[in-house]
């Protein structure tokens, strides 16, 4: 199974000077752990919950003006939508990370989180369970 077929294609964006506390209110809202941060329609890091408490909550910083540049992660780790999914749940193992943002000719067209991996996997067992289970009848070669 491909990055693609599990993706959200519904990517929430935000930019690099709005403040933590819209941030929140943005990541609440939609129920969504994360935000991709955009300068200049490009990629410029990501602002996920985690990011929020350990590098604003914990340091008492203010909510209304801190901007989610001082706190987001610059470094992203991307994946292309024609990748296996395994190679996704490798990469978020060996990166330490939940969320992959989907990247094709630098275009950012969907993400995929720890979770859209987990929920996949009950589609793939099926799958092979319904040929394992019920494999086609080979046809044969002289009657």
């Amino acid at each position: 199974m491909l990055v693609k077929d599990v993706m959200n294609s519904d990517v929430k964006t935000i930019g690099p000077k709005v403040s933590v506390q819209e941030a929140a209110k943005i990541m609440s809202k939609f129920r969504i752990g994360s935000l991709i941060v955009v300068k200049n329609e490009e990629l410029a890091g990501i602002v996920t919950e985690r990011d929020i408490i350990t590098k604003a909550v914990a340091e008492s910083k203010d909510m209304t003006k801190t901007t989610v540049s001082n706190i987001m992660t610059k470094e992203v780790i991307l994946i292309k939508p024609d990748a296996d999914i395994e190679d996704a749940s490798e990469l978020m193992i060996q990166h330490h990370v939940k969320k992959l943002p989907v990247i094709f000719e630098k275009q950012l067209i969907g993400i995929i989180t720890s979770m859209d991996i987990v929920a996949a996997q009950p589609k793939m067992i099926e799958q092979m369970g319904a040929l394992l289970v019920f494999p086609k009848k080979k046809k044969p070669v002289a009657g």
